[in-house]
């Protein structure tokens, strides 16, 4: 995508936090996220801060330290740019020094330290620090077309690497755990990916019982299910997916756990429109579970926003708040978990829609042996 792009897209979301600042009666926002800087302005080092200003763009102050000078100045062309090893302090010292400009300076409660707060308030002297959790996060929930782009890649090198993981045939009995989560992130950057969007979840037998179990030298074998959950990275937007595979022949019980799980994925899939609420969502998928007698077996909320991060708000969860919204991205992931027999998980990434929704994730959601 041409630079000059790129840069309409982070000025547009600036505006767009503008607005929200404005709202909030604030004078400018420190951002220190860097998932929130990486949206705002492009940039993708490892230390930086961000001082947006509710009246204007041309006082929005970029801060890095002399490591990414270089790389600041071809990533954030067009913004002042600060080399600074302590960014946020550098950013409220500044505004400290146009104190008359600043009454309240919002921060990312959620991401500084109580010894950092400390520090800034006291650089901040004769001006209001007002905690903003999540303020940015409000305009990352809905994704534009940018980012759907980015998903959809990021999705479909998960979805090759799973393809070739099975064709390759390093999903049988003989194989660890360990061999197969490490093939399959092998895979994945094979396939673009700029790494791991988390760590990889391979599961087998028992094992896929535990809804976050990390792959061991638990070797597969014939009649176990292998809960595979694993995503990949596209210019920086994480994809989420999960299949659960039988070694051998499934067992009836297995077709029947695995039936059920699937049908309250759809379930799930097709109530995640607009206009919903996130716990109606869950509920869509959680009530077929439980009418079918498992409710107590299915450990966890129905799924969570993706994007720059790989856990997002909204939460669709019996406990979320708030309404689904066109564009936004979610994980559909409902599990059923049979202590010390097994566990079933299927999940996808969809794009919320004003109709018909589109999922990202394109592996086939039936029952596949191995």
């Amino acid at each position: 995508m041409p630079d000059s792009q790129l840069e309409r897209i982070h000025l547009t979301r600036r505006g767009a936090l503008r607005a929200l600042l404005a709202a909030a009666e604030l004078d400018a926002l420190l951002v220190t996220d860097l998932a929130n800087i990486r949206y705002l302005t492009g940039f993708t080092g490892s230390n930086a801060a961000l001082l947006v200003h509710a009246d204007g763009e041309e006082r929005t102050v970029f801060c890095t330290d002399r490591r990414y000078a270089t790389q600041a100045k071809t990533q954030v062309p067009d913004l002042e740019r600060v080399l600074e090893r302590a960014c946020a302090r550098a950013l409220v010292a500044r505004a400290a020094d146009q104190r008359s400009a600043h009454r309240a300076l919002g921060f990312e409660s959620d991401n500084v330290t109580v010894d950092t707060f400390e520090t800034l308030a006291r650089l901040a002297s004769g001006i209001e620090l007002r905690p903003t959790p999540g303020l940015t996060e409000q305009l990352r929930t809905v994704k534009d077309a940018t980012e759907i782009e980015a998903l959809r890649m990021a999705c479909a090198a998960a979805d090759r690497a799973l393809a070739d993981l099975i064709e390759h045939g390093c999903v049988q009995a003989g194989w660890t755990e360990r061999q197969v989560a490490r093939e399959l992130e092998n895979l994945m950057l094979d396939h673009g990916s700029e790494g791991a969007s988390f760590s990889t979840i391979v599961a087998a037998g028992a094992n896929s019982a535990i809804p976050h179990h990390r792959p061991t030298d638990a070797v597969l074998a014939d009649g176990d299910f292998v809960k595979l959950d694993f995503g990949a990275v596209i210019d920086g937007y994480h994809s989420d997916m999960t299949r659960t595979l039988v070694v051998g022949t499934p067992a009836a019980w297995q077709r029947d756990l695995y039936n059920l799980v699937l049908t309250a994925q759809a379930a799930g899939v097709s109530a995640a429109r607009a206009g919903e609420k996130v716990s109606d969502v869950d509920e869509a998928a959680r009530g077929v579970i439980e009418r079918a007698g498992y409710g107590d077996e299915f450990l966890h909320g129905l799924g969570h926003g993706v994007g720059l991060d790989v856990h997002e708000a909204p939460s669709l969860a019996k406990t979320g708040v708030g309404t689904l919204s066109a564009g936004m991205t979610v994980t559909v992931e409902p599990g059923v978990y049979l202590a010390g027999r097994g566990g079933v998980r299927i999940e996808d990434v969809v794009v919320v829609g004003e109709g018909d929704n589109d999922v990202l994730t394109l592996s086939t959601r039936d029952l596949v042996t191995v």
